[in-house]
């Protein structure tokens, strides 16, 4: 990777969490909700939620990391086994979850914050697989040839080291997560009422 799209993937892997903040605020500002949209828009959102904190319950809190790429352990059980970014791709879906929800500049602005979040997470992901070679060389090698980045297989992969998952560590893991969603959320039910 050319250093200067190292730099960028370096920057985005540590603003990950802030990078929303300004699709967010667009989507509130132009918000035009109705009950389809509010429906099928938290459907999403539970969809990504849920995807997210499956993940979570594997990867542990090394997931809330905003400093270097950093992994003691490759994960590659539970939703891991199907795609190899879980999270991100939980993201995407709650971004266009809360998109849908909105209804803001319908269907532009979801599908312009689904672009920014694809190219995002590809460019993180770089950096991620970059540390990862090297780490755990030829069996991540072989799990990322065998399991997708964003678009899920079909059957689970089968991995040497299967892992447990912790739901009660995910959950408090996923405490901010939840209370932004659902924060934004109800915002977005009350502009609804108000209008």
């Amino acid at each position: 990777m050319p250093d200067n799209l190292q730099k960028i993937s370096k920057f985005l892997f540590r603003n990950r969490s802030y990078t929303p903040v300004p699709w967010l605020i667009l989507m509130l500002w132009f918000a035009d909700p109705n009950p389809p949209g509010i429906l099928l828009g938290l459907l999403l959102v539970c969809l990504g939620e849920g995807l997210r904190a499956w993940g979570v319950s594997y990867a542990g809190v090394e997931t809330r990391t905003t400093g270097d790429v950093g992994a003691s352990r490759l994960v590659t059980s539970g939703p891991f086994a199907f795609v190899r970014n879980p999270l991100y791709l939980g993201n995407i879906i709650i971004y266009t979850g809360l998109g849908v929800m909105s209804w803001a500049w319908w269907p532009w602005l979801p599908l312009a914050a689904v672009i920014w979040f694809l190219v995002q997470y590809y460019l993180i992901v770089k950096e991620e697989e970059r540390f990862l070679e090297q780490t755990f060389g030829e069996e991540y090698r072989q799990y990322r040839k065998r399991v997708p980045a964003f678009f899920p297989r079909l059957s689970p992969y089968v991995s040497p080291h299967q892992q447990t998952n912790d739901w009660r560590g995910a959950f408090r893991s996923e405490a901010r997560t939840l209370q932004a969603i659902g924060a934004v959320s109800l915002i977005i039910v009350v502009m609804y009422f108000v209008r």
